[in-house]
């Protein structure tokens, strides 16, 4: 529950950082008398878009380790943390990176990478893939976080999240601008565009493009797991490490990691369409790696 509330509260700090920020700007005053100012309305929608993507990915470590419970091994209390800590040094090494934090956290198999930067990076792991696979099985799971972040997939996901977000918002008001003014063309108080049939098309317009928006993101997080498992076999010097971790993960029950990161794990939760799935399926990577 204490993980819950802080999220909460992390999200509402950022939406009210944004909102002071387009009010001390004045870009929110894009609804004149003389009609709709789309320039500043573009600077509206950048600005909430791009700021809450940059700001989610600055506190990214953060709230990943209060959303997992994630313990980042500073001192090694065992020899299998020794072993996580030395292995990911040995890959980070490889792949020209610094040194990420180390993690480890209470849950079912699964293990994701995220941090704002390749040189602030955080790589963690779960007691239940530690459990449920072996050394070699669980380096080609550290490989493979290690490879999202030297193909800097965190920073990419943002910006593409960013550019969605601020057509999403900027589209929705300019339809909703649209249906007011026919709504309320005969009555001069609501020649602004603030009626209520404004607000409403703006909600629904919201809500119907940002599910359009989310195929967009979801389509690239699939593709960046095809880079990381390729970068996977690079990092190991052959494939077939990464194939046996993903045989071993479709032989267990995993857990998707909560929904602001669950495009971050190796395995990804179940979804109604593979349109809206954050992972391909293991099959389809398996496949990959063996071409």
């Amino acid at each position: 529950m204490k993980r819950i509330f802080l999220f909460i509260c992390t999200n509402i700090a950022i939406m009210l950082v944004l909102s002071v920020v387009v009010n001390l700007l004045g870009v929110n005053r894009f609804l004149t008398s003389r009609g709709l100012d789309l320039s500043m309305l573009l600077i509206f929608a950048a600005i909430l878009g791009f700021g809450g993507s940059f700001l989610s990915l600055l506190l990214s470590k953060t709230i990943a380790k209060w959303t997992t419970g994630a313990r980042v091994i500073e001192h090694p209390q065992s020899g299998a943390e020794q072993w996580l800590v030395n292995t990911v040094a040995k890959l980070a090494h490889k792949a020209n990176l610094p040194m990420p934090e180390v993690a480890i956290y209470e849950g079912e198999p699964n293990a994701f990478a995220t941090g704002p930067s390749k040189s602030n990076s955080l790589v963690a792991v779960s007691t239940g893939l530690l459990h449920t696979m072996n050394e070699q099985e669980v380096e080609a799971v550290l490989a493979h976080e290690v490879a999202h972040i030297a193909n800097g997939d965190m920073v990419t996901l943002t910006l593409i999240q960013g550019v969605v977000n601020t057509f999403v918002f900027f589209l929705a008001r300019v339809v909703g601008y649209l249906v007011d003014s026919v709504l309320s063309r005969n009555d001069e108080e609501q020649a602004g565009g603030y009626g209520i049939g404004y607000m409403v098309t703006v909600f629904v317009c919201e809500i119907l493009f940002g599910v359009l928006a989310s195929l967009v993101v979801l389509y690239f997080s699939r593709q960046r797991e095809f880079r990381a498992d390729s970068g996977a076999a690079y990092l190991l010097g052959s494939p077939q490490p990464m194939i046996a971790a993903l045989r071993r993960l479709g032989g267990i029950e995993t857990v998707g990691l909560p929904q602001n990161m669950a495009s971050s794990g190796i395995a990804g939760g179940r979804s109604w369409s593979a349109l809206f799935a954050t992972h391909p399926s293991l099959e389809e990577r398996i496949a990959a790696l063996q071409s």
